[in-house]
């Protein structure tokens, strides 16, 4: 019975990061406030080629924060303003 919960439990904390890391969208990268390691975020301001979209990656911690990374990506989905 123990087990069963506790897969349970892993489950849903699994659930619960991959909803939380999941890629939100904004207009400019200034408009990126608060953003957390591995968090994803999908920059439509026009610097990448047609039919892609920058994206924004928490991708590693240091003294000074999360530092950022940026690659465009295929664009999926209506252009969003």
């Amino acid at each position: 019975m123990t087990l069963h919960r506790a897969a349970c439990l892993s489950l849903l904390i699994s659930i619960a990061f991959a909803t939380s890391a999941r890629a939100g969208s904004v207009g400019r990268e200034q408009d990126i406030v608060d953003l957390k390691l591995g968090q994803r975020v999908q920059v439509d301001d026009g610097t990448c080629p047609a039919g892609q979209v920058k994206e924004v990656r928490g991708a590693k911690m240091s003294d000074k924060g999360i530092l950022r990374t940026s690659t465009c990506v295929q664009r999926f989905g209506p252009k969003s303003k």
